[in-house]
């Protein structure tokens, strides 16, 4: 583990966790491109768990968030927790938000069915929305997807990500591990009867403004992230001493790629699978991730990358999936006859992160650090 300079504490950095959430953007955005051809089927999904990846997110985020700040709340104020958070966070949103602005009149087709006379001021304004990350309400959806979010669908779980930071700043920190243990089981007890009963079968869900797709959000946020929490508090850590991030990363992609399980008969069997992957399998990867090391320069390095681009390749993503996704069915393409494409749009997708990475996020995250942080950095 590297030595990073925080603005608090210096910390060692977890690389193959950063790796890890890089692994997981990679299969989330292959996902969204073959979910393209699925015609919404669940059964013929090609990487058929991949929104799984949402879901190992908020582990690896609340593993992260009580590693980085449990120990600092005598040094910090809650006012500076959200600062740090939003500095982090919330300049990707805003990115993500303009582009899908700029590439929505790209994306006419019948399977966005809301989109017909929709004026470029409406767009305007539902892209100032979108830069508030406040959840939009169903009558203005101009996508007609039910999206909360329509210019840039996966915002939706950023905003259950704001909402779990500020569950922990103002009242799960103070939670001992017997209170915290409480939560994560409760949570966990929530998670297998929704994975159990839901119409599906699969714990999709959680990007829209009603009462049953909030309730799927929350069920997704709670168990992972405060497990991922409780996890860093108990310091259970699987030591692994060769290839740890290898391993780990095989494991997150086997288990985002198995096929549908228990078919149109057994959704209950699927529902299972994916209970299980939540709640037993993503703590042991996390768990491996935070006890490994990696040492070969080729493997830091890899590392590196794929920590840095996770998060903006996975904000940024969704406009060029909608652009595809309207090529595909505009033309009634296979996927044989849309490979080619699918190919372009996924290096398009990284080339447009890492270049929103280093021409937009690192800068004006350093300016906002610089300008509002910088009386925490002359305290220390």
């Amino acid at each position: 583990m590297n030595t990073q300079t925080t603005y608090l504490a210096s910390k060692p950095h977890y690389e193959i966790l950063d790796g890890l959430r890089g692994v997981a953007a990679v299969m989330v955005v292959a996902f969204h491109l073959l979910e393209a051809h699925s015609g919404g089927n669940h059964l013929t999904q090609i990487i058929n768990h991949g929104y799984l990846a949402v879901d190992f997110f908020f582990m690896l985020s609340g593993f992260v968030i009580g590693y980085a700040y449990d120990d600092r709340w005598n040094r910090m104020s809650i006012g500076t927790f959200f600062k740090r958070r939003v500095i982090r966070l919330h300049p990707m949103v805003i990115i993500g938000s303009i582009i899908g602005a700029l590439f929505f009149f790209f994306q006419k087709s019948p399977c966005f069915p809301n989109m017909d006379n929709i004026s470029v001021g409406t767009v305007l304004i539902i892209m100032l929305y979108g830069c508030t990350l406040l959840p939009l309400p169903l009558k203005w959806d101009i996508r007609g997807w039910t999206e909360m979010h329509p210019l840039n669908g996966p915002a939706w779980s950023l905003y259950y990500e704001y909402i779990g930071n500020i569950l922990y700043a103002l009242f799960v920190r103070k939670f001992n591990k017997v209170a915290l243990s409480i939560l994560v089981f409760l949570a966990a007890c929530a998670t297998l009867h929704l994975c159990l009963t839901a119409p599906n079968g699969d714990i999709v869900g959680g990007w829209a403004l009603n009462w049953e797709q909030q309730y799927v959000g929350f069920v997704r946020l709670l168990y992972p992230f405060f497990a991922g929490l409780l996890l860093s508090r108990l310091g259970w850590l699987i030591r692994v001493k060769k290839r740890a991030f290898w391993w780990c990363s095989l494991m997150i992609v086997i288990v985002l790629s198995v096929p549908r399980i228990g078919g149109e008969d057994g959704f209950w069997m699927n529902g299972l699978y994916e209970a299980f992957c939540i709640i037993f399998i993503f703590p042991v990867i996390v768990s491996m991730g935070a006890g490994g090391k990696v040492t070969g320069k080729r493997s830091v390095g890899i590392c590196k990358f794929l920590g840095d681009i996770s998060y903006p390749v996975y904000i940024t993503h969704y406009p060029l999936i909608y652009t595809y996704t309207a090529w595909a069915c505009n033309n009634n393409a296979t996927i044989t006859e849309g490979l080619p494409y699918m190919i372009l749009t996924f290096v398009g997708a990284f080339v447009l992160a890492y270049a929103c990475l280093k021409l937009y996020d690192e800068p004006v995250r350093k300016w906002l650090t610089n300008r509002f942080l910088k009386g925490v950095r002359k305290a220390k």
